[in-house]
């Protein structure tokens, strides 16, 4: 997979470079452009306060940026990217993040729920104060009671919560297999979830989260 680093010089770039009609990235690079249908992984940096995330694509074209100066390629984005991309868009526009129902982390933090077979481990998609959503090619039936051991970084202990799963996606959807999962959280519990997601959110935007967070 090509390796690419791109960096905007603030978030408001990303409105250039991301076209919501197909899903797709323009790269500027004076680097040696890869070949259409290369596999891309693009290490992405919206200023200096922004937001890092990792993307990855497919090289679909060549083309040079808005006013001709600089080379570089076009990146269609996989389903897997989708909330890293809506999360780049409302942090963009403003406000979002002050609405913790729209707050959705695109991080990958390790998981372990109780299963139809026994314990599960895998990990997130996303997570919010609400809910998360948990990779699995079998999900646990809609309205079931799953209970969830989240590994935050630095910490010792394992944040545990109780949930119902909310809705499911398998493999035929075209989309990421897996279950969004609604916490169900008395207010102590609440109080927590939420400290946990504001520390998450900080070490993101601050650059700070483990490089295999960003996955």
């Amino acid at each position: 997979m090509h390796r690419i680093v791109l960096r905007l010089d603030s978030p408001a770039e990303w409105i250039k470079v991301f076209d919501p009609r197909d899903g797709t990235v323009f790269v500027a690079s004076t680097a040696a452009l890869p070949a259409i249908g290369t596999d891309v992984r693009i290490d992405l940096t919206c200023g200096d306060e922004g937001p890092r995330v990792i993307l990855r694509g497919t090289v679909m074209g060549h083309r040079t940026s808005a006013n001709g100066a600089t080379p570089g390629f076009i990146s269609a984005l996989g389903t897997s990217e989708r909330e890293k991309v809506n999360y780049l868009n409302g942090f963009v526009r403003g406000g979002l993040l002050n609405l913790r129902a729209h707050r959705r982390l695109p991080v990958k933090l390790p998981v372990t729920y109780g299963g139809l077979k026994g314990p599960c481990e895998t990990h997130t998609r996303d997570i919010n104060d609400q809910g998360v959503f948990v990779l699995s090619d079998e999900p646990l039936p809609e309205d079931a009671e799953v209970h969830l051991l989240i590994s935050l970084p630095g910490n010792a202990q394992p944040l545990s919560v109780v949930g119902i799963v909310s809705h499911t996606v398998v493999p035929e959807d075209e989309d990421v297999p897996g279950m969004g999962i609604v916490f169900r959280l008395s207010d102590a519990e609440r109080k927590e979830v939420a400290a946990a997601v504001d520390a998450l959110e900080k070490a993101f935007l601050s650059g700070e989260l483990p490089e295999d967070t960003l996955a």
